[in-house]
């Protein structure tokens, strides 16, 4: 059977402190968006989400690309770019217009969208989205689509993310020095939402956490909208690093041990396992561990102790950011869960621990929505990368590019003050 017709290509890098990764997909004429190439490489001149050396990066990123666009047989001339870094908040912006009973036309949907552009305040700060997330009609929630109702007053609730300017130009020149367009920067939390969440869970309420490589953002999801999002300086590098230190080895000996023999959860037979510190092979390259035996192994027990050492005080930080944005007490979010995604989301066991020290269900979010996803990206430490492709085909509205009829002055132009004549004449004769 032949492949269905390509109409549109997307292009996506996700720059993470731990990797690099690329895809190209296409849009197919059935509306089925197939990844027709992705690569990644390990990340250079990245620290907690912020470009430290912009040469290594650019490297990276021109190296990911290649991969990608070598397997897909074509190549980009622009892509979409996540950001996880670079200090993301959120906000949401309530704006109300007055309807006076009448049936809502769409002109009344670009002046309310209009009036929103004008009240972003970011203070100094870059607007990186600012998605109406859904309308209110007389103050009732959740009407998805207003037009052809009526109401005394129409708003809308819209979404903000706002992001230090410096970090994400950074990133965006890393993407451009490596002779790329950058068609837009999406916030990694974003990307991820689209990715390994679905309109349900979004809707009961539930806490997205991306567990990165050097920092953790944990956003809170009700009424189908980001509400809350906050930012925590740690990451599954840092597990990497205690254990590094705690048996006096090399990182590389830490992140071999930490993903093929670690695991959150303890069991019995742990004490009694000893797993070896380097690869066959790698002996020479690596250091004998603190209270190894004369093979250079380990009990997997201890192992496991310092990872969840290290996992406690993640989690720790993970309750409180959660209760300072809400999501603890109350009808409406008691049972609400919490999913992982993001690198640090692939070690086993985390599900089990989490749900343990959070007292709430956690699963493991994997990206979906892709078609002929490698199997080896369709782990949680691929969702944004994934997610960003989604984000690219949706097109979501902006209201910063909504409304054209209405002038950033606040007035409507003299073409949309005539739609709105002509609206209200069929609407009351």
């Amino acid at each position: 059977m032949a492949n269905p017709r390509i109409t549109k290509v997307f292009g996506a890098v996700d720059i993470g402190s731990f990797r690099v990764a690329a895809m190209v997909a296409g849009l197919t004429e059935t509306g089925e968006l197939m990844v027709l190439g992705s690569s990644h490489r390990a990340a250079q001149g990245v620290k907690r989400g912020y470009v430290t050396d912009m040469p290594a990066a650019t490297y990276a990123v021109r190296s990911a690309i290649e991969s990608a666009e070598h397997m897909a047989k074509t190549s980009l001339a622009s892509v979409w770019i996540g950001c996880s870094g670079a200090g993301l908040a959120s906000q949401i912006t309530q704006v109300e217009i007055p309807i006076g009973g009448r049936r809502i036309e769409e002109a009344d949907v670009d002046t309310l969208l209009g009036t929103a552009r004008d009240c972003l305040r970011p203070d100094g700060r870059m607007v990186l989205h600012a998605q109406p997330a859904h309308y209110t009609l007389d103050g009732a929630h959740g009407v998805a689509n207003p037009r052809g109702l009526h109401a005394e007053r129409l708003g809308v609730d819209v979404h903000v993310m706002l992001a230090d300017g410096a970090p994400v130009r950074n990133l965006t020149e890393a993407v451009q020095n490596a002779h790329l367009d950058v068609e837009a920067v999406v916030a990694a939390p974003i990307a991820n939402g689209l990715a390994c969440l679905g309109p349900e869970e979004r809707e009961l309420g539930v806490a997205l956490v991306d567990f990165g490589a050097e920092i953790t953002n944990i956003s809170v999801y009700a009424f189908v909208i980001k509400v809350a999002m906050t930012t925590v300086a740690f990451g599954s590098g840092d597990i990497t690093d205690a254990i590094a230190s705690t048996f006096g080895i090399r990182r590389f000996q830490a992140e071999r041990l930490k993903c093929k023999f670690g695991s959150a959860v303890a069991t019995p037979a742990d004490h009694r396992e000893m797993v070896p510190v380097s690869a066959p092979g790698e002996e020479a390259a690596g250091l004998v561990a603190r209270h190894a035996d004369d093979q250079n192994r380990i009990p997997r027990a201890e192992l496991i102790a310092v990872i969840a050492a290290q996992l406690g005080r993640l989690t720790e930080e993970i309750g409180r950011a959660l209760k300072a944005m809400g999501f603890t007490g109350g009808v409406r979010n008691a049972a609400a869960q919490v999913v992982l995604t993001g690198g640090g989301a692939e070690l086993s066991g985390l599900a089990d621990y989490a749900q343990a020290a959070l007292a709430r269900p956690v699963r493991i979010g994997r990206p979906s929505g892709l078609s002929a996803l490698p199997e080896m990206h369709t782990t949680p430490g691929f969702s944004t990368l994934c997610g960003l492709v989604l984000f690219a085909a949706a097109d979501p509205l902006d209201v910063r590019k909504a409304g054209q009829a209405w002038h950033a002055g606040g007035q409507l132009s003299a073409w949309g003050l005539l739609g709105r004549v002509a609206h209200a004449v069929r609407a009351y004769f």
